[in-house]
């Protein structure tokens, strides 16, 4: 699970930390640096947030029955599904005008007042936040008790979320947001194929769905979970050697119809210029 949180975790931090930059950048061009720190405040209030909610979700369940602990697990897997793939399709546009909308949110709460702009910071912020808190709950039950892999790999994609914040704020780092999010987009596409699989796997063990012992494939003789390419295809796909037929169908399913339209070309609507616009008649 080390490579796919990670991945999960550089996106959602990259665009957490994207928000932050764009509105500190605008208040320090537009010399209203007083404001700064009710964005902060609005930052930490959405970071306390999501984190208790993480908490909750990982410490609250921990007494519940083994059906119970895997329903809600398998809920919140589908829900974080959902997350993912509006994200990747959110941000697959969103890239070209995100500067532009979070400056005109700000540019208007300015006018307001403090809780204004503590909101637009609390907003643009706590919505990743709160994907992220479901993605980490989502993720340590994939991974199963007393595995550190799924910390490790949000410690290391949020650390470098906030890294590369920094570097494009200071302006040492250019990226293209275009490219960034549609190939780290087609990767979270497999990557939550295999966390719906997963859910669905709770689900079928919680006895919500049928079909626990139907076994499309079962190829723990030849991908041991114990051993090294058991383990990474574990930690990058979610791979299961032995996966139901609901699992198999729903895995390619989500990814035939998700990457193929992702992948479909982005329509730019262009406004026409004024100049172009067709001379108006005169008449006598």
């Amino acid at each position: 699970m080390l490579v796919s949180n990670a991945l999960i975790g550089l996106r959602e931090g990259l665009e957490a930390a994207l928000v932050v930059v764009i509105l500190a950048a605008f208040l320090v061009k537009t010399d209203r640096r007083y404001a700064l720190k009710y964005v902060w405040f609005g930052v930490a209030a959405a970071v306390v947030l999501s984190i208790g909610l993480g908490a909750l979700l990982t410490y609250g369940t921990s007494r519940l029955s083994f059906e119970q602990q895997e329903l809600i697990g398998g809920i919140a897997s589908i829900i974080a599904v959902g997350f993912v793939t509006a994200m990747v399709f959110w941000m697959r546009t969103a890239a070209r005008t995100i500067s532009g909308e979070l400056k005109g949110r700000l540019d208007k709460a300015l006018d307001v007042g403090p809780w204004a702009i503590a909101l637009v910071g609390f907003l643009g912020v706590g919505r990743e936040g709160l994907e992220t808190a479901i993605f980490f709950y989502a993720t340590t039950e994939a991974a199963g008790q007393g595995q550190i892999q799924p910390m490790l790999g949000w410690i290391i994609g949020l650390g470098g979320a906030v890294l590369m914040g920094m570097a494009i704020y200071k302006g040492a780092l250019k990226i293209n947001l275009g490219l960034f999010f549609r190939y780290t987009g087609i990767l979270l596409v497999v990557v939550a194929a295999g966390i719906l699989s997963y859910g669905i796997h709770d689900l079928q063990e919680a006895g919500f769905l049928p079909g626990l012992n139907n076994l499309a494939f079962d190829v723990s003789a030849a991908v041991p979970p114990d051993s090294w390419y058991g383990t990474l295809l574990k930690g990058i796909f979610n791979f299961s050697p032995n996966t139901t037929w609901l699992q198999a169908v729903a895995w390619v399913l989500y990814v035939g119809i998700v990457l193929t339209l992702f992948l479909r070309p982005v329509k730019v609507h262009s406004t026409p210029s004024p100049s172009a616009a067709p001379a108006a008649r005169t008449g006598a």
